[in-house]
């Protein structure tokens, strides 16, 4: 992979994706990469689908890693999934791609399996944002989703913010009003490995949910809100990701591994732990916060990263027990995310 070595302004070499590899105009669009640095992190951004091209953090000595799944070119984005993006504007799925909101029905564009998933064909880690401000810690990107758009109703004005602050926090800020009364939920898919590579079975995980959100044999929510307890999906007390993945729990089985929305022990709207990972050979430990009221945790047996993604219950327009989806006029959408860094003992 075509590198750039630079030195970061407290540590040793920290290896840069080259800015040329993404020099490119997508529908008409220039596409950049930003890079930011606070002193002891590093992180590229490109306004492709707002995705997280890379994150350098120190483990123990200051050895530093690429602890984001990533591509080095904008070729490789265009042709994949969702990597280290922006999920949007409906994030996860919505079943048989239809919803109802004050008694009128949508039918939303059905891009998997005769649902929707993460916002239909236009989706935000699929077009290209505007860059409307940035600094050497800091970006901010901008795009609007037209009425009508995959379906969706109301014309989505969208901003994300990615910050990287003097505590070693990467914090990814979202806001977003409508025209129309809509659903809206905008995430960041970020495939974490924080030993930088390899497996990442060792890694101990604590999620702070007693209960998740169930799935039928199709992995579609069922509906039904479980407890975690006596079951492999209990990580309320830290345990090694790969402790319990091959087991043979029928929800784990429908999933394939883990796949599943944790339904977080704290109130909505308020920020608040909701994971923590430390990987014990380099000492790195990210704990995430979040004011949302789930976190999707995914990882199977031959993964080589992990997700932890907070967000809305996936289906919740169409689930009568999950939370509220629909923004109207008068509301603003808040969704923080907080990612924090450190290095233990």
């Amino acid at each position: 992979m075509a590198m750039l070595f630079v030195s970061c302004s407290k540590h040793s070499k920290v290896k840069l994706y080259e800015v040329e590899k993404f020099n490119t105009t997508i529908n008409g669009k220039q596409v950049s990469l930003v890079t930011l640095d606070n002193g002891d992190l590093m992180m590229q951004v490109t306004n492709y689908g707002g995705r997280v091209v890379s994150l350098w953090a120190p483990g123990r000595k200051g050895k530093y890693a690429n602890l984001i799944a990533s591509h080095d070119n904008i070729n490789d984005y265009v042709n994949s999934g969702l990597l280290g993006a922006t999920v949007g504007r409906y994030a996860s799925v919505i079943s048989n791609g239809k919803i109802t909101i004050d008694g009128t029905d949508y039918e939303l564009t059905k891009n998997h399996n005769g649902n929707t998933v993460n916002g239909g064909d236009t989706e935000a880690g699929k077009i290209v944002w505007d860059i409307v401000a940035q600094n050497d810690t800091a970006v901010v990107f901008h795009a609007v989703f037209a009425d009508g758009q995959d379906g969706f109703p109301g014309n989505l004005d969208a901003t994300m913010t990615y910050t990287l602050t003097s505590a070693n926090e990467l914090v990814v800020s979202c806001k977003a009003t409508t025209d129309a009364p809509t659903v809206c939920d905008i995430t960041q898919h970020l495939s974490f490995n924080l030993k930088g590579d390899g497996d990442i079975l060792d890694h101990d995980l604590m999620i702070n949910g007693k209960f998740f959100t169930a799935i039928k044999s199709d992995r579609l929510p069922s509906g039904n809100i479980r407890p975690v307890k006596n079951s492999p999906l209990d990580f309320i007390a830290a345990k090694k990701i790969g402790k319990d993945i091959n087991s043979d729990f029928p929800q784990m089985q429908f999933a394939g591994g883990y796949d599943f929305n944790y339904v977080l022990g704290k109130p909505f709207g308020k920020i608040g732990l909701a994971a923590s990972v430390v990987e014990p050979v380099s000492g790195r430990k990210m704990e995430v916060y979040t004011d949302q009221s789930g976190l999707q945790f995914s990882a199977c047996a031959t993964s080589t990263s992990f997700v932890l993604e907070p967000q809305n219950f996936p289906d919740a327009p169409n689930q009568e027990k999950f939370p509220n989806a629909v923004l109207r006029p008068d509301e603003e959408y808040n969704h923080t995310c907080i990612y924090k860094f450190s290095v233990v003992d």
